[in-house]
C-alpha cells in the first residue's frame, strides 16, 4: 500500500511513500527497545546538547522546513517559518529545564531516607495531526526524549514528508537513529502498535473520535495516554472591551493556520451593547484578508488541508443557515485549483445550531449575542468541548473572574489563546485529558516512583 501526499493549494500529487510492512514495524519496535536501554542511561547534559542542536537546525533551516509544511498542508509560508522557530524554542526550553523538572524530590517520613524519583517508561507512541505538523511533534518529542524515553511517531499520512524531515533533523542533531523514529503507516496500524507490549504509552492530538479510539485501546492495555482533542473555543467580548484589539485579535485567532487550529477562537460571544459595532468591524476585517497562494509572503489565508475537509466545512455552514443563522460574509467554496474557502462570518448563532454545537475546522466565525456577563459565561460553557477560551475587557479583575469560570484548560484575558512551552496545555470534557508542555508535560510519561530506605 502507498501513502500519497497532495499539495492543497493546487490539488496536485506531491509524493508516494511505501507503507511499512508488519515485519518492518516489528523491526522498528525491537530497535526502539534496544535504543531505549541505551538512551535511558545517558546524562541530562548529553541529551541537552543534542536537543539544543535540534533547536539550532530548526532555526537555521526554518525556511526550508517551512516550505515542506506549506507544500503538504497549505499554511502560509510566514506562519510555517514561525512554526519551525517556535519548535526551536520548545526544544531549548526542555534542554534547559528537564533535569530540574525531574530532579528527585526528598520527602520527610519515618524512613532514614525517602524520596520521589522520576524515571522514563520506554518507547512512547505519538499519533499526531497534520495542522501543526512540526510543533505538535516537538511538544511531545522534546520532553519525552529529555526524560530518557524514545519516540515513535505515527504522523498524519498527508504530512509524511514533514514526519521524515523531523526524523532527519533529530538524527543530524546527534540522536541515535532509533531514538526518534517515524513509522510510515496508515491509521489501520495504530491499534496493533498500541497493543504491542514494547510500546509503553501513547499520546494523541486529533479529533474526539480518534481520541475515543486511542484512549480506549490504551486503557484496555493499561497504558498511560494523553489526549489533546478538538475545541470550540469561546471568545467573549464584554461591553467595556477595547474593540480595536478585540476585533484584530479575534480575526487573528479565528484565521491562524488557515483557521485549522484546535485552540482557534470559533464562537464569538459578544455582550449586547457592543454587539452590532463589533460585528460590523469584524466582518470588515475578515473581508480584508488576502486568500491565495500560501507560498506568497502577502497571503493571509491559504487552502484547507484536504478537499473533504473543505466539503465538511461548507456542509456545516449550509446546515447552520437552514437552522436560521445569518450569512454576513463568505459561505462559499472558492473557484479554481486547490481547496480554498472564503472567510465566513455567521450571525445570530443560538445553542442548538450546528455552528454552536460542532467544531468547525475552517474559516468560519460564529457570533452570538449575550445579555450580560453571566449569560456570556453560560453560553461559553454550553459545549461538550473545553480546550481554550478568551475574554476581552478593560477590567482585568473582571476578566480574571470570568476566566476562572470558564470550563477550559487554558483561559486568556485580553489575548489570543496559544500554547507556550512554559505553561501546561490540554483540555477538559471532550477536549481530552492530560497535559503537554511545562513541567506537567514532561511528567506525563515517567514512572513517579517512591523510594523508601529504612
Amino acid at each position: 500500500m502507498s501513502i500519497v501526499t497532495v499539495n492543497p493549494a493546487t490539488g496536485e500529487e506531491l509524493e508516494r511513500y511505501q507503507e511499512f510492512s508488519q515485519d518492518e514495524i516489528d523491526l522498528r519496535l525491537d530497535r526502539a527497545v534496544a535504543s531505549f536501554n541505551r538512551h535511558r542511561m545517558t546524562s541530562f547534559s548529553e541529551r541537552s546538547r543534542k536537543m539544543t542542536r535540534v533547536a539550532e537546525i530548526l532555526e537555521t533551516e526554518a525556511r526550508t522546513l517551512g516550505e515542506i509544511m506549506t507544500r503538504e498542508m497549505g499554511k502560509p509560508i510566514r506562519q510555517a517559518e514561525g512554526e519551525a522557530r517556535k519548535c526551536a524554542t520548545g526544544c531549548r526550553y526542555y534542554a534547559e529545564h528537564a533535569e530540574g523538572f525531574l530532579m528527585p524530590e526528598l520527602v520527610q517520613t519515618d524512613a532514614h531516607k525517602s524520596y520521589v524519583a522520576f524515571q522514563p517508561l520506554g518507547p512512547i507512541l505519538a499519533v499526531m495531526p497534520w495542522n501543526f505538523p512540526f510543533w505538535q511533534v516537538i511538544r511531545f518529542a522534546a520532553p519525552a526524549l529529555m526524560a530518557g524515553n524514545v519516540a515513535l511517531l505515527k504522523h498524519a499520512s498527508s504530512v509524511t514528508g514533514c514526519a521524515l524531515a523531523l526524523e532527519d533533523v533529530f538524527r543530524r542533531a546527534g540522536f541515535d537513529n532509533d531514538e526518534f523514529q517515524t513509522l510510515v503507516v496508515s491509521s489501520r496500524a495504530v491499534q496493533g502498535i498500541i497493543d504491542d507490549p514494547r510500546v509503553k504509552a501513547v499520546t494523541l492530538t486529533g479529533s474526539t473520535g480518534a481520541g475515543r479510539s486511542v484512549g480506549s485501546e490504551a486503557g484496555n492495555r493499561i497504558k498511560p495516554s494523553v489526549l489533546e482533542l478538538g475545541g470550540s473555543d469561546p471568545f467573549i467580548v464584554l461591553a467595556d472591551a477595547d474593540l480595536d484589539k478585540a476585533v484584530a485579535t479575534g480575526v487573528q485567532s479565528r484565521m491562524q493556520n488557515n483557521s485549522q487550529s484546535c485552540i482557534a477562537a470559533k464562537r464569538f460571544i459578544v455582550e449586547a451593547p457592543i454587539a452590532e459595532e463589533f460585528t460590523r468591524r469584524f466582518v470588515e476585517k475578515m473581508e480584508s484578508l488576502t486568500v491565495g497562494d500560501p507560498m506568497d509572503e502577502a497571503t493571509d489565508v491559504g487552502p484547507l488541508a484536504r478537499a473533504d475537509l473543505r466539503d465538511d466545512v461548507h456542509d456545516q455552514v449550509e446546515r447552520s443557515l437552514k437552522q436560521g443563522a445569518q450569512l454576513l460574509t463568505g459561505g462559499r467554496k472558492l473557484e479554481g485549483k486547490g481547496f480554498f474557502y472564503a472567510p465566513t462570518v455567521l450571525g445570530g448563532i443560538q445553542p442548538g445550531m450546528v455552528a454552536f454545537e460542532e467544531e468547525i475546522f475552517g474559516p468560519v466565525a460564529s457570533i452570538s449575542v449575550a445579555r450580560d456577563v453571566d449569560h456570556a459565561v453560560e453560553l461559553a460553557n454550553q459545549t461538550t468541548f473545553g480546550l481554550g477560551g478568551a475574554v476581552f475587557t478593560e477590567d482585568r479583575a473582571k476578566g480574571e473572574e470570568v476566566a476562572l469560570r470558564l470550563e477550559v484548560g487554558s483561559a486568556f484575558v485580553n489575548g489570543m489563546v496559544k500554547s507556550d512551552p512554559r505553561l501546561p496545555f490540554g483540555g477538559v470534557k471532550e477536549s481530552g485529558y492530560g497535559r503537554e508542555l511545562s513541567h506537567y508535560g514532561i511528567r506525563e510519561f515517567v514512572n513517579i516512583k517512591t523510594v523508601w530506605i529504612g
